[in-house]
């Protein structure tokens, strides 16, 4: 695992042999309300659980949310650390602060159920060596706004979110709601810190490293964690997500290169399109430029049906349109950041994630 030497570090206080225990490892920065509520949604889950359960809060927020979230810290009985700004880098230091040998990563603006820290602990309790973790769903809240409605849609938002509902082990598990064993933790390394943004794709290498090195990630299907409509409700972060996926992508490509595939970028095969249209277009009188907004809407139009589900009404059609063309924003920060790389060869590259044959499915009932 790489560590920048410029990146600020609290002194950590973990023995160096964990006991016996859960230690819950919550990153944030700002979201004073969502975190609150998060230490609120824990209590419950802390109570239920027969074993010792501590938070561990990783913050770099400004000065007055920083108070704030010492403030919940100190009412909910969790502890604070300062941390630095990539979201690797504070769940690394949140473990090095923790005493226990179980530990269950989740996020600041997401919801926990009262049985989750239980039901993971006996899961993992219960499990061999080769068992690094599970996971669970992350079921999104329902909006109200047109906005959510079109982004409910995007596979490439939120699909990955729910795919422990339909596998017993998979090859990786979001952060929001993933619990792993120290002792395989710290054997790949923990959390990459040295991805191009602070947050994205972390947890995704985590789970190809532990499943390389032979672990194994179970999926509990009941393990539900709830995440605030915040991830899809405005245009603003859909936009932030988008780019720091399209630009954590790239990264994945360059430290995972066997799992790199070709794929059609819309933003490539549109400069691409451009540039062979302005180098005919005097041959053309300018018609080769056509070919743009042409293959745009073709590309588009492409992409529509695989998110209009099972409504084919007029609204569910544009809706499907305008979410295919906002995860054009993707395949834009992809681009950009294969240019940045100098990496041409990336501008028609894409991260080949863990697809079915890496999973292993939710059996079938025996019919009698």
């Amino acid at each position: 695992m790489s560590r920048s030497p410029q990146t600020p570090r609290s002194q950590p206080t973990a023995p160096r042999v964990a006991e016996r225990g859960v230690s819950v490892v919550i990153p944030v920065k700002d979201r004073v309300t969502e975190m609150r509520r998060q230490l609120g949604s824990l209590q419950s889950a802390i109570r239920n659980c027969p074993e010792p359960v501590e938070v561990v809060v990783v913050d770099d927020s400004g000065p007055a949310a920083a108070a704030a979230h010492r403030a919940a810290c100190a009412e909910y009985g969790a502890r604070y650390v300062r941390g630095p700004r990539h979201v690797g880098a504070k769940r690394n230091l949140g473990v090095q602060h923790s005493r226990y040998d179980l530990l269950l990563f989740t996020d600041s603006d997401c919801r926990v159920p009262a049985d989750l820290i239980t039901r993971y602990a006996a899961r993992l309790r219960d499990s061999g060596e080769e068992v690094a973790g599970v996971t669970g769903p992350v079921l999104v809240e329902p909006g109200s706004s047109a906005f959510f409605r079109v982004m409910s849609r995007s596979y490439l938002l939120l699909g990955d979110l729910t795919r422990p509902l339909h596998h017993e082990r998979v090859s990786w598990g979001a952060t929001a709601n993933t619990a792993v064993k120290r002792s395989a933790f710290t054997t790949v390394g923990g959390f990459p810190e040295d991805s191009p943004m602070p947050l994205g794709g972390e947890d995704l290498h985590l789970g190809l490293v532990l499943t390389d090195a032979g672990y194994v990630l179970l999926a509990d299907p009941d393990g539900v964690v709830t995440h605030d409509t915040s991830v899809a409700d405005t245009l603003a972060a859909v936009a932030y997500r988008f780019t720091t996926y399209g630009r954590s992508e790239q990264w994945l490509c360059v430290v995972h290169p066997h799992r790199r595939r070709f794929v059609l970028n819309t933003v490539s095969t549109l400069t691409l399109t451009a540039a062979v249209g302005l180098l005919t277009a005097r041959r053309t009188g300018g018609r080769s430029l056509l070919a743009v907004p042409a293959v745009a809407a073709a590309l588009v139009a492409a992409k529509t049906p695989g998110r209009l589900g099972g409504d084919r009404g007029p609204r569910a059609v544009a809706e499907s349109v305008a979410c295919a063309a906002i995860e054009t924003l993707f395949d834009g920060a992809a681009f950009v950041t294969a240019l940045r790389m100098r990496r041409p060869d990336l501008l028609f590259t894409g991260f080949r994630a863990p697809d079915e044959a890496d999973y292993q499915p939710v059996a079938e009932p025996v019919a009698a």
